[in-house]
């Protein structure tokens, strides 16, 4: 029997297998609304087989977007355009997550099809804030945030969660990762605050585990983490301190850690290949006892069968391999021997022979 197409419960959820589909930015929105393009991408996974749909990292507040056509969940017209995509995924009999999340000092940069570059304001762009002042390569310089305004994020955090839970949500996923803003605070790359969010690991962590609580408190429904495992540059965040944050990311009821690498740095050197990024999450796995998600160039069946088989990752993310073949679950299945339930209208499909 094929472990990658076994279920998984999460806090009360069951999936029906463990091909996950990973948050993907599709730079389409308008005011943070998704439009028809996020209902038919999002929609094509769940008639694909995908046990669980991530939406892209969706901004708690306006400024948290990586680009000005990022979506977001700040707002009650935001949450209506999301059940609509809700309601379709469900109809498929699958789970749907989002991703939460705030950018920091890589917020208001154009759609990569637009060219590098931050947006300035009088083109629909905005000041981005970061932990520090320190700008993201070729970034406009962020203002950091102050106490403040850091304190406040995580009721902001907890509001937006408690909007997509309201509509129908089933997981919620915290985007600590990436070089985003709350990557931001734990690396001593990016964070060179003096106050309370500065200086040493408690200090560095503080802002990740209040928005953690802040959110289990909101809501019931699991909640992942996001983490870049490390930073793959000298005296960054390293796997060490990933290990440590998720054993008290666990105790603040994260349910899971999707175990990714690396964005907090423009030019890091990463030895990239298939898997690379895997032995990150079994280690977090192993030495925490949390689940994980393995990402990270995971594009073939047997591969993927393999990581869940052999207790590296309790589930994989996928992206790019779904985004060249939205059926990859159904295919997966069928070279793997599993047993899975296919859309009544493409059942006629159903046989590869």
């Amino acid at each position: 029997m094929s472990r990658l197409f076994s279920p998984i419960t999460v806090r009360g959820l069951t999936l029906p297998n463990r091909v996950w589909v990973s948050p993907m930015c599709q730079y389409s929105a308008t005011g943070g609304v998704p439009g028809d393009w996020h209902l038919v991408h999002l929609g094509q996974f769940a008639t694909g087989g995908a046990g669980l749909v991530m939406t892209e990292a969706t901004a708690a507040v306006p400024e948290g977007r990586i680009s000005p056509q990022d979506t977001g969940i700040w707002n009650a017209e935001q949450a209506r355009a999301w059940r609509r995509i809700v309601e379709f995924v469900h109809g498929q009999g699958t789970a749907i997550g989002m991703q939460l999340a705030h950018a920091g000092r890589k917020a208001s940069t154009r759609r990569p099809w637009d060219g590098p570059g931050s947006v300035p304001p009088e083109e629909g762009g905005w000041p981005s804030v970061g932990a520090d002042a320190q700008p993201f390569g070729s970034y406009a310089p962020a203002r950091p945030l102050t106490t403040d305004e850091v304190s406040a994020l995580p009721a902001a955090f907890a509001a937006a969660a408690g909007r997509a839970a309201d509509v129908g949500f089933d997981v919620l996923e915290l985007h600590f990762a990436h070089g985003y803003l709350v990557h931001q605070f734990l690396s001593p790359l990016s964070n060179s605050r003096t106050d309370r969010y500065g200086g040493d690991f408690e200090g560095r962590t503080r802002l990740a585990l209040e928005i953690a609580d802040a959110v289990r408190a909101s809501v019931r429904v699991p909640l992942f983490a996001r983490l870049s495992a490390t930073d793959w540059t000298e005296g960054g965040w390293t796997p060490d301190d990933s290990v440590r944050l998720a054993k008290l990311l666990g105790e603040r009821g994260i349910d899971l850690v999707d175990t990714s690498t690396g964005g907090n740095t423009p030019h890091p050197d990463i030895p990239v290949g298939p898997g690379y990024q895997v032995p990150f999450a079994e280690r977090i796995r192993t030495e925490t006892g949390l689940p994980t998600g393995a990402v990270g160039m995971i594009t073939d069946p047997q591969q993927a069968e393999d990581i869940v088989a052999g207790g590296s990752a309790d589930a994989v993310f996928l992206a790019r391999a779904l985004l060249r073949d939205p059926h990859w679950p159904l295919r997966a299945a069928n070279v793997l021997g599993a047993d899975v339930r296919w859309p009544d209208q493409y059942a006629r499909a159903g046989s590869w022979h």
